[in-house]
């Protein structure tokens, strides 16, 4: 077995001059680095008042499901001698607030695949199941990951 490590530093930068003097005296703006990578600007949700222009945990969440899942599709449509020419992803998180606490409930994506050939499109629905599993995100999250992928073929 393998085991990977993945680091990075993340500063608070949300200080207005009194810290956390109180609720709606700090911004919850955040830079995030990782070496050899552009600084990613992030902040909380706008319903925890955070800024809507940046990045926030819940997003990225859902961001790092989607793009795992097609990473892993990838691999596994190359396994399968299947050639992809297009990908595209509107997933969508659905997280249930109660008081200060919270949990997703499920994330859904909804991939749009374009093969290169007719005769691969019934395969796909089994590439699908297949990335399913073998994303390393989606096996960590206690809340299920559903799919509702389209298939299409190339002009």
């Amino acid at each position: 077995m393998a085991t990977h490590t993945y680091e990075l530093e993340l500063t608070w930068t949300g200080d207005r001059g009194t810290g956390t003097s109180g609720y709606r005296d700090y911004d919850r703006s955040v830079l995030a680095r990782s070496a050899g990578r552009p600084e990613l600007e992030l902040s909380a949700d706008r319903a925890f008042h955070g800024d809507r222009a940046r990045w926030n945990p819940e997003v990225l969440l859902v961001a790092a499901l989607s793009e795992c899942h097609l990473l892993s599709f990838l691999h596994v449509a190359v396994t399968h001698g299947v050639t992809v020419v297009g990908y595209e992803d509107s997933p969508v998180g659905t997280m249930e607030q109660a008081g200060l606490g919270g949990h997703f409930t499920r994330v859904l994506l909804r991939p749009t695949v374009t093969v290169a050939d007719a005769a691969h499109v019934d395969l796909v629905p089994q590439l699908h199941a297949e990335a399913a599993g073998a994303c390393f995100i989606a096996a960590s999250v206690n809340f299920p990951v559903a799919h509702e992928p389209t298939t299409r073929v190339a002009d």
